[in-house]
């Protein structure tokens, strides 16, 4: 499907100040999309995000939602459902965390995995059920090369996101034929201010070159999407490396 329908007039956040969601929610406004949720802990930051939407010509709400109180996800998003028909929900939250220091400080590697996994898997079957009681809809993950295999420097960060990969592929398994589509987006670094100050590792991309990717995807129908592309075939080369070679790799 490449035309203009595939793409959603009504799109709920998850993970309402996120750059790459905020990047891909600008780019769909611009090509269909009128109605938007953005749903994040309650902050000035998410305010703006939603007033700077609203410019361009969006009906833009906010809703308060934390991804790790998993008992409260089923009462926000239920909320939103109940205001009517989403086209397409954006899972989008999600920590880096500080790896050498969360190794020392095991409850910060809770929260890591917490938030990337435990969170993401409550509300994306939240989502999934809303979607799958409308009977169409995308849901839209964002992961990571970074779950593509363990590397020393990040193994909490992409352990938690190879995990959220893994559901959210299983997870468009079992909604095949219901008429929710599930899409999966890995993008390598992204220069956002997530990874300000981190030293910049090679195809790097930014917020706006993934949104672009999104919106491909989503007219593709694609179920997975690498930002950028070649990071498909670069990735499948380092998951079949050795582990004695890939260890020594300046990764």
């Amino acid at each position: 499907m490449k035309d203009a329908s595939a793409l959603p007039r009504s799109l709920l956040v998850l993970g309402g100040t996120s750059e790459i969601a905020l990047a891909t929610a600008r780019r769909l406004i611009a090509r269909r999309t009128r109605t938007v949720w953005l749903a994040g802990r309650p902050s000035p930051g998410l305010e703006e995000a939603a007033a700077h939407l609203r410019t361009l010509g969006a009906d833009v709400r906010t809703v308060a939602f934390d991804a790790l109180d998993p008992e409260s996800h089923e009462t926000a998003l239920g909320k939103v459902f109940a205001e009517g028909a989403v086209d397409m929900v954006l899972l989008a939250f999600g920590v880096l965390g500080d790896q050498a220091y969360d190794e020392r400080e095991p409850l910060n590697a809770v929260r890591v995995a917490q938030t990337n996994y435990t969170g993401a898997v409550s509300a994306g079957l939240v989502s999934a059920r809303e979607l799958q009681n409308q009977r169409y809809g995308s849901l839209v993950v964002l992961s990571s090369v970074a779950g593509e295999r363990a590397r020393r420097t990040d193994f909490l960060y992409g352990s938690s996101k190879a995990g959220l990969d893994v559901f959210a592929q299983g997870l468009g398994d079992a909604l095949h034929g219901t008429g929710v589509h599930v899409m999966v987006v890995r993008p390598g670094f992204v220069r956002s201010r997530m990874t300000a100050g981190r030293e910049e590792a090679p195809l790097a991309t930014t917020p706006e070159e993934v949104a672009t990717a999104v919106e491909l995807g989503l007219r593709r129908r694609s179920e997975t999407v690498w930002v950028p592309g070649a990071l498909r075939i670069v990735m499948s080369a380092l998951r079949h490396l050795p582990r004695a070679v890939f260890r020594r790799l300046p990764l």
